[in-house]
């Protein structure tokens, strides 16, 4: 699928450079494409952030839920040492999908795309923690790390496993 490969290519650029500075001609060389195939898939910048944002959301759902136990409080805290190590990875600058918010604040599209991705990541820690019920709190805990990350780094973790147990222990 060469779409996919430009897709992770793109999300590959933006991670780099950012969303407000690469310019197409450098997404273009980065993409290992023509500007013609480039644009054949991907029709505009936009466009582009899109695939790099879906391709990315796809790869971190699954990176959370690599080897995790069965769902319940264990799981949860698995998910978030998961997102330790994507932050130290792959987020050292924090949340990639916020910061294309901050770069495209008035775009419809990026803003759909990114509280797409935020459902899908409260509806995941839903299903782990196997309590609905708190899936909100689990959501801003998993926010509050990524955001932050680039200025607290491992220390969030800790904090986020106290706030998990006081959440999801019986009373």
């Amino acid at each position: 699928m060469p779409d996919q490969k430009i897709a992770a290519n793109l999300e590959a650029a933006f991670a780099q450079h950012g969303f407000a500075q690469p310019s197409v001609a450098i997404l273009q060389k980065t993409s290992g494409v023509s500007l013609r195939t480039l644009y054949k898939y991907y029709p505009s910048k936009e466009q582009m952030i899109i695939a790099a944002l879906d391709h990315r959301q796809q790869r971190y759902l699954a990176f959370l839920a690599k080897d995790a136990p069965a769902p319940g409080m264990e799981a949860v805290i698995h998910a978030f040492k998961q997102l330790q190590q994507w932050m130290k990875g792959s987020a050292p600058n924090g949340c990639m999908s916020m910061q294309a918010i901050a770069a495209f604040p008035e775009n419809q599209q990026i803003r759909q795309v990114v509280n797409s991705h935020k459902q899908a990541v409260q509806q995941f820690l839903a299903q782990q923690s196997q309590r609905p019920d708190c899936a909100e709190a689990l959501f801003l805990v998993h926010e509050g790390i990524a955001s932050a990350w680039p200025l607290m780094g491992e220390a969030t973790i800790a904090s986020a496993e106290q706030l998990t147990h006081i959440l999801l222990e019986p009373k």
